[in-house]
């Protein structure tokens, strides 16, 4: 029962990876529910894996149907690549104590302000170009890609935001472009996990196949939807990883708190 459980788990987070980012709170607790004796390394190890393929095919599936800029986006995707590599190395040598904790309110902003600029993100009208976007580009996926070594929560969410209120874009072409990143930042990820042996290969490849699937039907509903479908589907899983950053930051807290 443990292994429908997850597959199903996989199959929904590959529908909302898919659309705005944010499968990971669907799938790491399910995980963790279901294999409560495993290694945390390796479970999340077995996400990174699974989420990969599914970014991997939301970025092709999205491709097909919507234009993305690659001449711009490949340095951005090398950026992406290279900054996940460095973030996961200093993950060991910085404390990310006080990024756990401010994570809560920065979501918090981003919803708030998503929430009022009815307009935002609803027409693509992108404000750089050529080289400009290209560098405006780089600098996104190597400050994202970073983060997503580094700590990752959030990481689609962020990109999304970014995309849309800083480089103009809508919330559809952002979720498109941030898939194409964040396979990346994936992508660097996952080899360190398959270098240190945390992958548990008879799960994540039927895991995988689920995600896969979840992922088709997330980007074929995008795309007809269009971006104010993407919008509420922002707004949504920002939502919710509000409520789950806070309460990893804060719940022992309050816990003590609620005990004395």
């Amino acid at each position: 029962m443990d292994i429908i459980f997850v597959l199903v788990c996989a199959g929904l987070a590959g529908f909302v990876d898919a659309v705005v980012g944010g499968g990971g709170l669907i799938l790491v607790p399910a995980m963790f529910s279901a294999y409560p004796n495993a290694p945390s390394a390796t479970l999340l190890g077995n996400n990174k894996s699974v989420s990969l393929w599914g970014t991997l095919f939301a970025a092709w599936n999205f491709s097909r149907r919507i234009s993305l800029p690659w001449a711009r986006l490949a340095p951005a995707v090398a950026c992406s690549l290279l900054s996940a590599f460095a973030g996961a190395w200093c993950l060991g040598l910085l404390p990310s104590t006080w990024l756990r904790l401010a994570l809560p309110f920065i979501l918090l902003t981003l919803l708030i302000y998503t929430w009022v600029s009815k307009r935002l993100g609803q027409a693509h009208a992108p404000l750089f170009k050529g080289r400009q976007e290209t560098l405006m580009l780089m600098g996104v996926a190597w400050a994202i890609g970073f983060y997503d070594g580094f700590f990752g929560p959030g990481t689609g969410s962020f990109l999304i935001f970014i995309l849309v209120r800083y480089l103009g874009y809508d919330f559809l072409h952002a979720s498109s472009t941030a898939k194409v990143l964040n396979s990346a930042s994936n992508a660097a990820a996952l080899c360190l996990f398959i270098a240190q042996g945390q992958i548990w290969w008879h799960l994540a490849i039927p895991m995988a196949v689920c995600n896969v699937a979840g992922s088709f039907a997330g980007t074929t509903l995008a795309v007809r939807l269009g971006s104010n479908f993407v919008r509420w589907m922002f707004l949504l899983v920002v939502s919710a990883l509000i409520v789950k950053t806070a309460w990893d930051a804060y719940g022992g807290w309050l816990r003590a708190l609620l005990l004395t």
